[in-house]
């Protein structure tokens, strides 16, 4: 069976958690990291004969290394190689959520940028042109309400795509 790893990236309180619980349910495992009192949560689910593991990765505004939290962020994704990054984003705040977006690009690791919370952003008269942010970031853009499960199946869906191309041209 295929398996694609996906970290989900993301300031802190902008629904990582809440899009990992619901693609996991009961199928995740809660510790720490190795030699951190920071909490690492892992899990897995399977859809189309692929399985999906997912690492939800400490909330943080930068990969500065500064805080625990930055440093296992930035230690998972260099050394881990995850397949792809899912970097969440609050829409009603999506300045202060591009920092950590800039930073994981700069990394150079197959990414997405989901927009959650997009009630909330519509709600306070917000609106976003996915398309032209997808245009400068080079990522694709999704929007998502995650605690309704609005726009999570069509992120598994870019996951998918994003992994098997970027799997193509490294075999090309």
């Amino acid at each position: 069976m295929k398996e694609i790893t996906v970290a989900i990236a993301g300031n802190p309180n902008v629904g990582k958690s809440t899009i990992f619980n619901a693609l996991t349910g009961a199928n995740q495992h809660v510790g720490n990291w190795p030699g951190k009192t920071v909490e690492q949560k892992t899990g897995h689910f399977k859809q189309n004969g692929i399985q999906f593991n997912l690492v939800d990765l400490p909330g943080t505004y930068s990969l500065s290394a500064f805080s625990p939290e930055e440093m296992i962020a930035r230690e998972y994704i260099i050394q881990e190689h995850p397949d792809i990054v899912v970097i969440v984003a609050d829409a009603a705040n999506l300045e202060r959520n591009l920092y950590l977006t800039v930073q994981i690009l700069e990394m150079g690791v197959p990414a997405m940028l989901l927009l959650n919370m997009m009630d909330a952003a519509d709600s306070r008269g917000i609106q976003i042109n996915t398309a032209v942010l997808q245009q400068k970031l080079g990522i694709p853009v999704l929007t998502a309400v995650a605690r309704k499960s609005d726009g999570l199946q069509e992120m598994i869906e870019t996951i998918t795509q994003i992994v098997n191309v970027e799997a193509s041209h490294a075999i090309a």
